[in-house]
């Protein structure tokens, strides 16, 4: 399956929407400890908004080794035995906290 589909308007960035609606799945992964995590694109997008994958790249951070310079982030088919190996990282909740923080004057 492509990438992209075949009549893409020129200019006009590949989002995770448009990867959910093609069935890809994002493969995000750290150089520096060679982990490598899936994730579906909908999910992402509820979390960071409905960018590129370049974009996603830049905002996601290791959970291990805490870096952010070695992050692969990249779109993909699963074929075959591939699709039923993954193991999904799914999104249970959000949550928001609230911090005070104080001056003394």
């Amino acid at each position: 399956m492509p990438e992209q589909p075949d009549k893409w308007p020129k200019g006009a960035p590949w989002t995770l929407m448009h990867a959910h609606n093609a069935g890809q799945v994002a493969r995000i992964s750290c150089g520096h400890c060679n982990i490598k995590r899936f994730y579906m694109p909908q999910e992402l997008r509820e979390v960071i908004g409905n960018v590129t994958i370049d974009q996603v790249r830049a905002k996601v951070r290791c959970e291990k080794c805490g870096r952010k310079e070695s992050m692969r982030a990249e779109l993909f088919h699963p074929v075959g035995q591939e699709l039923e190996t993954i193991r999904f990282r799914r999104l249970v909740e959000i949550r928001w906290e609230r911090r005070v923080v104080w001056r003394d004057e």
